[in-house]
């Protein structure tokens, strides 16, 4: 047992026989390590990829959805690979996602991004309008698509010689004139979406919604209004709180009659 612990000792002693096993014990830890990097290299990871052909401005669903196999090392990024990223996403409106193909960053984006999505929204029978608003008007840029509002009328009368008294003119009307009024979009003064990306700041320019073809002509009536200085007013409310929020109704049937009354119907 002595002889054999002297034998071992004298190889470690000897410079010659540490070197070689230390050159032996390097290349066996690079070999290691890169069989090992190859391997994670080779074996593939799980992505999300379409399962058909999909168009530009198309809500990607989930049987649109496969899994698909990539190696980690085809892996960019700018390839999505979780699903979660991908589900009740859209595809960018002037491009097609092909069949078996990997989503991208660049080619998914949300409703909000697409340039026609206001449209996806309205309702049978209803007419888009366009209200110019400011971020005063917008209560400091508190009024979100998928909010409420009630819409009141302000109308200043003017004077004109032989339509207006004098004492007549300056007189100040107001009332809540629409109600349960959901807003689908706000825009800033190019058209883009104010809050497509909070990292810019975007001054609101227009709300948009959609009332019935009826309400909108009421509504462009009072607007026109020719003896009269007018402003629509957005007023944000809690209905979208409500679990069923109310149907967009006229709220003055006075001031109805009264814009009614004072412009000229024509039949469509």
């Amino acid at each position: 047992m002595g002889n054999k612990s002297n034998g071992i000792k004298r190889i470690l002693q000897d410079k010659n026989t540490v070197t070689l096993l230390g050159v032996v014990a390097a290349i066996l830890v690079l070999i290691i390590g890169y069989n090992v990097r190859v391997k994670q290299a080779i074996n593939p990871i799980t992505v999300p990829c379409a399962k058909e052909a999909i168009n530009g401005g198309t809500k990607i669903t989930e049987d649109k959805i496969m899994s698909c196999q990539i190696p980690k090392t085809m892996i960019k990024g700018d390839i999505i690979q979780n699903s979660n990223q991908v589900l009740d996403q859209y595809v960018r409106s002037d491009t097609v996602i092909p069949a078996g193909s990997y989503f991208f960053k660049s080619v998914v984006v949300e409703r909000e991004q697409l340039p026609d999505n206001i449209i996806l929204n309205v309702p049978k029978g209803y007419v888009l309008y366009n209200m110019s608003v400011t971020t005063a008007t917008t209560y400091g840029n508190s009024i979100y698509p998928e909010n409420y509002i009630d819409i009141y009328l302000k109308a200043v009368s003017k004077y004109e010689e032989g339509v207006t008294s004098k004492a007549e003119a300056d007189r100040i009307m107001l009332g809540k004139l629409v109600t349960n009024v959901k807003v689908l979009a706000v825009k800033d003064a190019s058209g883009q979406p104010v809050f497509a990306n909070l990292d810019e700041q975007r001054a609101p320019a227009m709300i948009v919604f959609a009332v019935p073809e009826e309400y909108y002509i009421l509504l462009k009536k009072a607007e026109y209004l020719r003896n009269y200085d007018t402003t629509l007013i957005p007023v944000p409310t809690n209905e979208s709180l409500s679990d069923e929020p109310g149907e967009v109704a006229i709220s003055s049937e006075s001031l109805k009659d009264w814009i009614n009354k004072v412009t000229i119907w024509t039949e469509s």
